[in-house]
C-alpha cells in the first residue's frame, strides 16, 4: 500500500460537477494506492502511521491538530514504467480487492479521530488543493514492514 501525503491549506474533489469531499484550513490530501499483495493489516498500519505523522504546522499530526484528511483512491501509484511508453498496471489491485482496503484505511483514520473526506472510489475525479509548503511525503507499507538494523559503533 502506498500513500502520497500532501499538506494542504484547502482541498476538494469533484465528481460529475459535484463536490463530494472538501476541507478548508490545514489538513492532508492523501492519494492511496493498493497493490495486489496488500492486506487489511497493512491498511491499518499505514493509516496509523499517517494519522501520527508530524507534518502539519508546528510539527503536529492529524490527530494532534484535529485536522481533516481528503482521501482519494489512486491505482496509478502502482504504474510500472520500466518498459516501453505505456504504463503497466499489473501490481495495482483491482477494484473488488482495493476498495475494501481503501475503506479499512479510511475507517482506521476515523477511529484515530481524523475527520475523513473522500473521493468516489473508481470515479473520474477532479482534485484541487492549495499545497502548503509544499510538503509531500510517501508512506509505503513495504518500508514500514522492513526491520531496522541498529547502528553499532565499531
Amino acid at each position: 500500500m502506498r500513500a502520497v501525503l500532501q499538506r494542504a491549506r484547502s482541498a476538494s474533489v469533484v465528481v460529475d460537477g459535484e463536490v463530494v469531499g472538501s476541507f478548508e484550513g490545514e489538513g492532508l490530501v492523501i492519494l492511496l494506492g493498493v497493490t495486489v499483495d496488500d492486506t487489511e493489516a497493512e491498511a491499518v498500519q499505514v493509516a496509523r502511521k499517517v494519522a501520527g505523522l508530524r507534518m502539519l504546522d508546528g510539527e503536529r499530526s492529524l490527530t494532534d491538530a484535529r485536522a481533516p484528511a481528503l482521501v482519494v483512491s489512486q491505482f496509478t501509484l502502482y504504474g510500472d514504467v520500466r518498459k516501453g511508453r505505456r504504463p503497466s498496471w499489473t501490481r495495482a489491485a483491482k477494484g473488488d480487492q482495493a476498495e475494501p482496503l481503501y475503506e479499512r484505511f479510511t475507517a482506521e483514520l476515523e477511529a484515530a479521530g481524523v475527520r475523513v473526506e473522500r473521493g468516489v472510489f473508481g470515479a473520474d475525479m477532479d482534485v484541487t488543493l492549495t499545497n502548503a509548503g509544499p510538503f509531500t511525503l510517501i508512506v509505503d507499507s513495504d518500508d514500514l514492514a522492513a526491520p531496522r538494523q541498529a547502528n553499532s559503533a565499531i
